[in-house]
């Protein structure tokens, strides 16, 4: 049985889903910059906490490397982001059958894109189908050319297929809004569709779609 990674960001603390119902013992932490500080004010010691600190104070930094065995200090200067690194040591040092990362929406807009684009990147890119971005709201997840099939999450009522590229052929059944064959000449988002029931299948023969399952704001 493979394992499940997750990666903690330093975003918005109020777009992070309850730790209590996503930590078990079996699942595996990275701590990305305050990511790592955190999940230590949660009582959970991450495996690896890296980045390059910018976002930490100095006693926060002490703190980070007196609890984790494993501390890397990237310089802020570099070609890939953060959490990019995360993904690519996640994939490279335990081979997990799936990554789901947290904190990497809200804030910024430039790095809530550059997150939901970062699958692009040569070397991320064959781990697609296995990385998903989550935050209170939503979940996002990557696929790739095939026949697909989806679950719906219990909390979640809306479903979108974005299509991150043109895409062909592109056939949803057994949602709301059904789909035959249809081809898409530039990226765009089929926003607001819903399950009828607990699954539906899609599938199409080239591109790669982002399917976000996601619920309204209950605040």
């Amino acid at each position: 049985m493979g394992q499940h990674l997750a990666i903690m960001v330093g975003g918005p603390c109020e777009q992070i889903p309850s730790l209590k119902d996503i930590h078990s013992k079996e699942l595996i932490w990275i701590g990305v910059d305050r990511g790592a500080v955190r999940l230590l004010e949660q009582g959970i010691v991450p495996q690896i906490a890296l980045g390059d600190f910018d976002s930490v104070t100095k006693e926060e930094l002490k703190h980070i490397k007196k609890e984790i065995a494993d501390v890397r200090v990237y310089q802020a200067e570099k070609d890939e982001t953060d959490t990019e690194l995360a993904v690519q040591i996640a994939f490279d040092e335990f081979k997990p059958d799936n990554v789901s990362i947290y904190g990497t929406t809200g804030g910024r807009m430039d790095h809530l894109l550059n997150n939901i684009y970062m699958i692009f990147q040569p070397k991320l890119f064959q781990y697609a189908s296995k990385i998903r971005l989550l935050d209170v709201q939503n979940t996002i997840s990557y696929f790739t050319p095939g026949t697909h099939s989806l679950t719906k999450e219990q909390d979640k009522r809306y479903l979108a297929f974005v299509c991150l590229s043109p895409v062909e052929q592109l056939t949803i059944k057994d949602a709301k809004y059904r789909l035959t064959n249809t081809n898409f000449v530039h990226p765009i988002s089929l926003a607001s569709n819903e399950f009828v029931s607990n699954t539906v299948s899609f599938s199409f023969e080239s591109g790669i779609i982002a399917v976000i399952q996601s619920k309204d704001n209950e605040t």
